[in-house]
């Protein structure tokens, strides 16, 4: 009590000093207790308020301050946060847009890559590396189609590769699901001498294409169907020999044919017409392939030649490079083929040059007795379109797996897939994704041995890809 008497004596015996006579440094003083005081009565209202020492009024003062830092700390941080959100927002947007350019760069890098694929392909010179992804199958893994009495001599794949077409010594034509492996339709063998149109051949086929379709015979005909249905359409008649090889100009109607009357013949099948004759080979022609530009190639057999026939042109390249029977051979894109041969070799082609890219001599190996050893025949050569994979058959038990080296110039063996009988026609699915190989006892164009074991079969052989790894990928 006696503190606060003499605080309020002090403020008192102060009172008068606010006189006109007064210092100025007083009057200042005064004016800061009396604010203090007015702002103690505006909260209080109390007498109290107005006995508070200096002491208490510095207290006082100091959490105020304290309170307005912090609400000038909470407008700041206001601020900041509304920053930090347009920071953010600038941020997405950036992303978005960096998202946005990234999916332009990849559609036009897409874009150009497809568009340098069509002119590489067109050109050519595609060739996509497949062939080292490749996985040998297992044998189990191969599925066996038996349908046939006599010797496979050739097959097609439809360009949706759901169905396979096979055709045989026996003169039959057989629709396969490739999915199920069951027959979808077969084409008997018709009799000969019938009146009218055949229903069927009536001779050994040697060969087919698929376009609507098509297939040839010993009987000099070429036999068109349609091939959903297999009715038989009509027939071209005109080779003097018989017919050994056929294909259809990709996407169009434009058939080609060729026969051991060492003739190319040029035919219409949309509008049921024949075109006309290219004649050069030597011999009997052996085999014939086409792609999209309106050209062939053909093998020649004995006569050991290769030959590029340019349509419109009526004119012929011929290549040599093999030193026995040329029996097959398979355009692997515009400007490349591969071609086998009864000496054991296999050849890879470049149209602008007249001997071989690459030759691999004893493709298959050597059989016979020491000293006397023969290779074995190359009857049958596939090629994965526009890539660098070949697939090759003969009579030693095995389909061979080959990779194409950079340019074509070099052709290296992948794999062999067990397969015992003659060869005699390989396909590859257009996706790469299975190869099929038909399959005799004999071999197609003759019966100079015989093979007791092997079945006349279909055999379709998976082809998976090993899994790319990242390092590998980049």
């Amino acid at each position: 009590m006696n503190s606060m008497s003499t605080a309020v004596a002090t403020r008192k015996r102060a009172k008068p000093a606010t006189g006109p006579g007064a210092a100025p440094v007083a009057g200042k003083r005064r004016r800061k207790v009396d604010s203090a005081a007015d702002r103690g009565k505006s909260k209080g209202g109390g007498k109290m308020n107005e006995e508070i020492s200096s002491d208490s009024e510095s207290e006082s003062l100091a959490p105020r301050k304290t309170e307005e830092e912090e609400e000038e700390e909470l407008e700041e941080t206001a601020q900041e946060k509304k920053l930090r959100l347009a920071k953010l927002y600038l941020e997405q947007l950036r992303q978005q847009e960096e998202e946005k350019a990234e999916a332009r760069a990849f559609e036009e890098d897409q874009v150009a890559g497809r568009l340098k694929e069509d002119v590489l392909e067109q050109r050519g010179r595609l060739q996509k590396s497949v062939a080292k992804e490749i996985q040998a199958p297992a044998p189990t893994d191969i599925r066996v189609l038996r349908g046939h009495q006599l010797s496979i001599t050739c097959l097609v794949i439809t360009p949706d590769d759901l169905a396979i077409f096979s055709a045989a010594k026996d003169c039959t034509i057989i629709k396969w699901s490739v999915e199920t492996g069951r027959k979808l339709h077969v084409i008997p063998r018709a009799k000969k001498g019938a009146q009218g149109q055949p229903g069927g051949h009536s001779s050994h086929i040697l060969c087919m294409a698929i376009s609507s379709d098509a297939s040839g015979d010993r009987s000099k005909l070429i036999l068109i169907w349609e091939a959903q249905s297999c009715q038989h359409l009509y027939t071209f008649s005109g080779h003097r020999d018989a017919v050994s090889g056929l294909a259809f100009r990709r996407g169009t109607h434009q058939l080609y044919s060729t026969s051991h009357d060492r003739s190319v013949k040029v035919w219409n099948a949309a509008e049921n017409s024949y075109v006309e004759t290219l004649f050069g080979h030597q011999d009997a022609v052996a085999a014939l392939d086409a792609l999209s530009r309106e050209c062939c190639v053909t093998a020649g057999g004995r006569d050991g030649t290769v030959r590029v026939w340019k349509i419109p042109e009526e004119s012929q390249l011929v290549f040599y490079g093999h030193q026995g029977s040329i029996d097959c051979v398979h355009l692997i894109n515009e400007e490349h083929m591969v071609s086998g041969a009864d000496d054991g070799s296999v050849a890879l082609w470049g149209l602008s040059k007249k001997r071989p890219l690459a030759l691999q001599r004893e493709a298959h190996g050597l059989h016979g007795e020491p000293g006397l050893e023969q290779p074995f025949w190359v009857s049958s050569v596939a090629a994965l379109l526009n890539t660098d994979l070949v697939a090759t058959g003969s009579h030693n038990a095995r389909v061979r797996l080959w990779q194409c080296g950079e340019g074509f110039r070099q052709l290296d063996p992948l794999c062999d897939i067990p397969l015992v009988g003659f060869i005699n026609s390989l396909k590859f699915s257009s996706a790469g994704d299975f190869l099929v190989a038909g399959v005799g006892q004999e071999h197609r164009l003759g019966r100079w041995w015989r093979i007791k074991e092997a079945r006349n079969s279909v055999c379709i052989i998976p082809l998976r890809r090993l899994p790319v790894s990242p390092a590998a990928g980049s």
